[in-house]
C-alpha cells in the first residue's frame, strides 16, 4: 500500500495530455513504457481497484516505485516514443517480440543513371526500389542469378559519369554478363528498359514478358536464327522457374501482410504472410513474451508496432485478425512511415477472411511443433537434472551446477575454470577463470583446492558486502552459490577439495566426474563411491556436456597464456626491447605475427621506440 501512496503526488499532478509514462521498479530498472492520449486518465487506470486487471498488471503495480512521464504534441508522436522506448529498453512487462529478425530485400537503384540489382537488409529512403522481404536467402540468390543470367546489368559499384570511357570493362562485358555503360557508349534508354524488365520480374509479372520474348523466339526461328531462337528460349524458361516459385494467394495485386496469432499453454505465437503483388514471396513466424498475452488485440498491436518500427517493408494493407486498440493513430504512424497511404484491414467474409483463416492454421500448427520442441528440450534439460539427483540421491533437484577444471603443460601456467549451468543450459556470464597463484608444479589436487577455496571466500566476502549495502546476491559475481559442485577427476580431487568447503561452512553436494582409460566420461563420484549413470540417459549427456564445456573453457585459457608468454619472450630477446616496448608494441600491432612484417618506418612510429630499435626488431624477425 505504501508503494502506490508514495505516487500519489505525482498521480494527482499527471496533466491531461498525450503522451508516454515510465514505470520503474525499486531498482529503478524500467518495468514498463505505455503510451496515452490522456496521460491522467490512462495511468490513473492502474491504481485504481484490480478486480478488472489481468494478474500481469496486478503483479506490475505491485512492483511500481516510481512514475515518470514525457508530454508530447501528438498521439502519434507518443506511440512514436513508445515504440523506441520498448525498443531501447525491453521492459519486463511489455509484450515483447523474442526474435529480432533481419530479413533480405531485393534492391534496385533506380536513383542511379545505370542502376544495379543487389541483397540488403536495410531500406533506406534514397530513392531506390526495394522488393521483399523473403525469409529464404538461397531462393533470394537463385532469383538474382537468374536475372542476371536474363539481363546484361552491371554488378560493379563505379561511379559511371567519372570513369566512362577511362577503363577497358570488366570480364563480365565479355561474357556478356553486362552492357559496360563504364564504356560510355550504352544508351540510357536501352538500360533502363532492361532495369524496367527486371522490375516487371520482381513484381512478378513474368508473363507479360514471356509473352512478348515467345513472340521474338517466333519471329527468330523464322528469320532462321536458330541461336537466337535458342536464347530467347533458354531466358523463358529461367523467368517461368522465377514465376513457379511464388504461389498466388490473393486476387489483389497490391502488397500486402497478413497477420494471424494462436496460443498454447500460455505462450503466443504471431505469423506473417508477405504478398507482394497477389504472390506468397515468403511467410515467417514470432514468439511473444511478457505483458498481458490474454488480450489478443494488445497482443497483435504490441506485434505491428516493434515488428514495423525498425527498417521493415511497410505493405500498401496489412490484413489483421482482431481488432487493435488505437487502429486509427497506427494506421496514421504506417502511412507516415511508408510515405503514403496505409490501409490496417479485419476482415469478417470474403476472400481477405480466407486468408486470415489460413494464416491462423498456420500459427496454430507452428506454436504446436514449437511446444512440442520446447518440451523435448525440457525433458533434455530440466529433465536430466531431476535424473541426476535421482542417481545421486539429493533431496532437490540441483538449479545450479558449477563445474571446476585444471589445465597445465607440464606444470606450467596452471589455470582453473569454473563453469555455470542454470536449469540444464550454459549460463556463459557466470563463468569464471583463475590463474593458479600458490601451487608450483603439476599438482592438480593442490590446484583443484585453490581455485574453490578463492571462490568460495569471495563469494562469502561479497555476500557480506551485498548484504550491507542493501542489494540482492544475484547482481554480484560470486556471491550466488551452487546447489551441486561438480569436479573433473575422480575420489582424489573430491577429497582434497572436500575440507576446503568443511572449513569454509559450505555444504553444498560435490560429485567428481570420473573418466575411462580413453578420456571418456564413465560416471561420477559421490560419498566415496562410484556411481555409473546408464549411457542413454538424458543424465549421462547432462554430465557430458559440463564436462567437455568445462575442459574446453579452461584449456582456452590456458592457450592464451601461453600465446602471450611466447610472445614475451621472444621479443625479450630483441636487444634494446624491454617491458615498455614491448608493451608499446604489442599495443599497437595487437600480435607477434604484426610485428614481424612491420617495416622498419612503421616500427618508429611507435611511441617510445627510435630508428635504432626498429632495425633491431625487424632484422631480429627477417634477416
Amino acid at each position: 500500500m505504501e508503494q502506490i501512496l508514495s505516487l500519489e503526488d505525482k498521480l494527482k499532478n499527471l496533466p491531461e495530455k498525450p503522451g508516454i509514462y515510465i514505470m520503474r521498479d525499486e531498482d529503478n530498472e524500467i518495468i514498463y513504457v505505455g503510451k496515452a492520449k490522456n496521460l491522467k486518465n490512462r495511468v490513473r487506470q492502474y491504481f485504481q481497484a484490480s478486480k478488472g486487471h489481468s494478474p500481469k498488471v496486478v503483479a506490475m503495480v505491485e512492483r511500481i516505485e516510481n512514475l515518470e512521464y514525457i508530454i508530447t504534441d501528438t498521439e502519434l508522436e507518443a506511440l512514436i516514443l513508445e515504440c523506441n522506448l520498448i525498443k531501447k529498453h525491453k521492459p519486463k512487462y511489455n509484450i515483447l517480440l523474442k526474435d529480432d529478425k533481419h530479413y533480405p530485400y531485393i534492391k534496385v537503384t533506380i536513383n542511379e543513371d545505370y542502376p544495379r540489382i543487389m541483397i540488403t537488409r536495410e531500406i533506406k529512403k534514397d530513392g531506390a526500389k526495394y522488393f521483399g522481404p523473403y525469409t529464404d536467402k538461397m531462393a533470394v540468390n537463385r532469383t538474382i542469378e537468374l536475372i542476371n543470367k536474363l539481363f546484361p546489368i552491371r554488378s560493379c559499384s563505379k561511379n559511371i559519369a567519372r570513369v566512362a570511357g577511362k577503363e577497358r570493362p570488366c570480364l563480365n562485358f565479355h561474357i556478356n554478363r553486362c552492357m559496360a555503360p563504364c564504356q560510355g557508349n550504352v544508351d540510357k534508354q536501352e538500360y533502363k528498359d532492361m532495369v524496367k524488365g527486371i522490375i516487371m520480374v520482381l513484381d512478378g509479372k513474368q508473363e507479360e514478358m514471356v509473352a512478348e520474348l515467345e513472340q521474338k523466339m517466333q519471329r527468330a526461328a523464322e528469320n532462321l536464327d536458330f541461336e537466337r531462337a535458342a536464347e530467347i528460349r533458354d531466358s523463358i524458361s529461367s523467368l517461368r522457374k522465377i514465376g513457379e516459385r511464388q504461389k498466388i494467394i490473393s486476387s489483389s495485386l497490391v502488397d500486402q501482410d497478413i497477420i494471424a496469432m494462436a496460443r498454447e499453454d500460455g505462450a503466443v505465437c504471431i505469423q506473417v504472410f508477405f504478398v507482394r503483388g497477389g504472390k506468397l514471396v515468403g511467410r515467417e513466424h514470432f514468439l511473444l513474451d511478457g505483458g498481458n498475452l490474454d488480450d489478443q488485440g494488445e497482443v497483435i498491436s504490441s506485434f505491428i508496432k516493434q515488428f514495423y518500427n525498425g527498417d521493415t517493408y511497410v505493405p500498401k494493407e496489412i490484413i489483421l485478425q482482431y481488432e487493435i486498440e488505437d487502429f486509427e493513430i497506427i494506421e496514421s504512424w504506417l502511412s507516415e512511415k511508408k510515405g503514403s497511404k496505409v490501409k490496417l484491414t479485419v476482415p469478417q467474409k470474403g476472400e481477405k477472411h480466407k486468408l486470415i483463416e489460413m494464416v491462423s492454421k498456420n500459427a496454430e500448427d507452428t506454436i504446436k511443433l514449437l511446444m512440442e520442441k520446447y518440451k523435448q528440450d525440457e525433458q533434455k534439460t530440466l529433465g536430466a537434472i531431476k535424473e541426476l539427483s535421482d542417481f545421486i540421491g539429493l533431496s532437490k533437484a540441483p538449479k545450479r551446477i558449477e563445474a571446476f577444471d585444471i589445465s597445465h603443460l607440464q606444470g606450467v601456467e596452471n589455470v582453473g575454470s569454473m563453469i555455470v549451468f542454470e536449469n540444464g543450459r550454459p549460463k556463459n556470464r557466470d563463468y569464471r577463470r583463475f590463474k593458479i597463484k600458490y601451487v608450483d608444479g603439476a599438482n592438480d589436487y593442490e590446484s583443484m583446492r585453490e581455485v574453490l577455496e578463492r571462490r568460495f571466500r569471495h563469494g562469502i566476502k561479497e555476500q557480506e558486502q551485498l548484504e550491507r549495502e542493501g542489494k540482492v546476491a544475484d547482481t554480484g559475481k560470486f556471491a550466488v552459490f551452487p546447489d551441486l559442485i561438480l569436479i573433473d577427476g575422480g575420489l582424489g580431487q573430491v577429497n582434497a577439495v572436500l575440507p576446503v568447503l568443511q572449513e569454509l561452512g559450505i555444504k553444498t553436494p560435490v560429485c567428481g566426474m570420473v573418466k575411462d582409460d580413453k578420456h571418456r566420461t564413465r560416471g561420477l563420484i559421490y560419498n566415496q563411491q562410484e556411481i555409473l549413470v546408464p549411457i542413454n540417459s538424458y543424465a549421462f549427456r547432462l554430465i557430458t556436456n559440463v564436462q567437455d564445456e568445462a575442459h574446453r573453457f579452461a584449456i582456452a585459457y590456458h592457450r592464451s597464456l601461453r600465446s602471450k608468454t611466447t610472445v614475451k619472450s621472444q621479443l625479450d630477446e630483441v636487444p634494446g626491447i624491454g617491458p615498455t616496448r614491448r608493451q608499446a608494441l604489442l599495443k599497437k600491432f595487437g600480435s607477434l605475427k604484426n610485428i614481424k612484417s612491420a617495416t622498419i618506418e612503421e616500427l618508429s612510429e611507435v611511441p617510445g621506440m627510435n630508428k635504432k630499435a626498429a632495425e633491431m626488431i625487424y632484422n631480429y624477425f627477417n634477416l
